[in-house]
């Protein structure tokens, strides 16, 4: 039973469509099974863990510059205090850290003059804030596959736009805090009421960090996330950063040890494992989101590598087909997902055969900013005959090679052409469109 529920998690569910699934139920289920599993794959062979000590060490080293840039903006706004408080409860088991940091801040920012940070150490103190969280994008856009990060005036305008927003959420989230405290603060008058006041309590910080990660689940990676997908990734991540934060701090009687071997820095190897698993968790996180976004892409992604060339030119061709006779009719262009979900072709084939069909200039895609890509044909659909479309196909790629198809070769080299040519040649009469 083991062996056969594993064959099935990990291959045969690949072969089920969304589409071909009836019940609701049964669908989620199925799409909650292929959720997860994805997640894993994509945390192993995305190598998320080497990529999380990664981000630990940049973040060790960007903590001081970026408490002094939080700081020193919050301070302009007269919020310092309350975005240092805020800081402490949102990390309870770091406060010997915090404070600490707290202390190299205030050292820092006392050489202010002017509320300017003198000369080259504002450079420097920007330029590893920024590297940081180049790091951090450049970590998500793995996890999404996005092959171009933001530019340099993104990335500044951008990123500066976030240190702006930072500390009012900070403040934001201290007064939705008080708040709730001050209106629930009655309930624990009455004996029956007093079990909810404190399971709200806990509940407050928990919904602060789900909006905190559904913000950066779809903030971070340099492409389009939908809000449901990140919301979901946001909501276990949180649920596991505070479970992880509750362990930690009610954990700290059992590293005794820790502070009988390095004294007053005790508290470094605690922070750094501490920055670790949090980054385990946010990647984890992210990999969800992409996997929630994206698990149609992987249907029959096990037969898609391995496809038979008669069969690739028979979906290139028929997806042409389908492509020339809507724009014969008038109609609006096809999109990827309207091709793969009326014709049964997996997504991520669909994506690939697209792909394929715009590289050899037979179909455009026509892309704006509020929808997903269309495509209709890039050439007049009364002349791509068979001949021609293939031609097309069977032409595209390199063919520079050091083999001697010149002398040595000459004569199969010429033989092939010609066989090819013949091939095309008998059905050059036929229309793409008409097939």
């Amino acid at each position: 039973m083991l062996s056969k529920l594993w064959v099935f998690i990990t291959e045969d569910i690949w072969r089920i469509m969304s589409s071909d699934i009836t019940n609701a139920k049964k669908r989620r289920r199925y799409n909650l099974i292929k959720i997860v599993t994805l997640a894993i794959k994509r945390y192993q062979s995305d190598n998320l863990q080497q990529r999380a000590a990664a981000l630990t060490y940049s973040t060790f080293l960007s903590l001081i510059p970026l408490l002094a840039v939080l700081l020193a903006i919050a301070k302009g706004f007269g919020f310092q205090n309350i975005v240092e408080s805020q800081l402490f409860q949102y990390f309870p088991g770091q406060q010997e850290a915090m404070s600490q940091a707290f202390t190299f801040v205030n050292s820092y920012m006392q050489e202010m003059k002017g509320g300017v940070f003198l000369g080259i150490g504002l450079l420097v103190l920007l330029y590893t804030v920024f590297s940081l969280i180049s790091n951090i994008e450049n970590t998500f856009n793995l996890i999404w596959q996005v092959p171009k990060g933001r530019s340099y005036v993104r990335r500044f305008t951008d990123y500066f736009s976030v240190f702006l927003i930072l500390p009012i959420f900070l403040i934001c989230s201290s007064g939705i805090s008080i708040l709730f405290t001050a209106t629930f603060s009655t309930l624990q008058d009455y004996q029956v009421l007093a079990p909810v006041y404190e399971v709200l309590l806990t509940i407050v910080p928990i919904i602060i960090a789900v909006f905190m990660f559904t913000g950066l689940y779809m903030y971070m990676p340099n492409t389009k996330v939908k809000f449901n997908h990140a919301f979901y990734a946001g909501v276990v991540a949180a649920i596991s950063f505070n479970f992880f934060q509750y362990l930690y701090v009610h954990g700290q009687m059992w590293v005794s040890k820790y502070n009988a071997i390095y004294g007053s820095f005790a508290f470094i190897p605690l922070l750094l494992l501490w920055m670790q698993l949090s980054w385990v968790i946010c990647l984890i996180g992210a990999e969800i989101a992409y996997a929630g976004q994206n698990v149609r892409n992987y249907e029959f992604a096990a037969e898609s590598k391995n496809i038979s060339r008669r069969y690739w030119d028979f979906l290139l061709l028929t997806v042409t087909n389908l492509i020339m006779k809507r724009f014969e009719k008038g109609e609006v262009p096809y999109t990827a997902n309207e091709i793969s979900q009326e014709n049964k072709i997996p997504i991520h084939l669909t994506n690939r055969i697209l792909y394929r069909l715009t590289e050899v200039g037979i179909v455009n895609e026509i892309k704006d900013c509020d929808s997903y890509a269309n495509y209709q044909p890039a050439v007049d659909i009364n002349q791509v005959t068979l001949s021609y479309f293939f031609s097309k196909i069977d032409q595209h790629g390199v063919e520079h090679f050091k083999i001697d198809k010149k002398h040595k070769f000459h004569a199969e080299w010429e033989k092939i052409l010609q066989l090819r040519e013949d091939m095309f040649l008998n059905n050059k009469e036929i229309l793409v469109k008409d097939l």
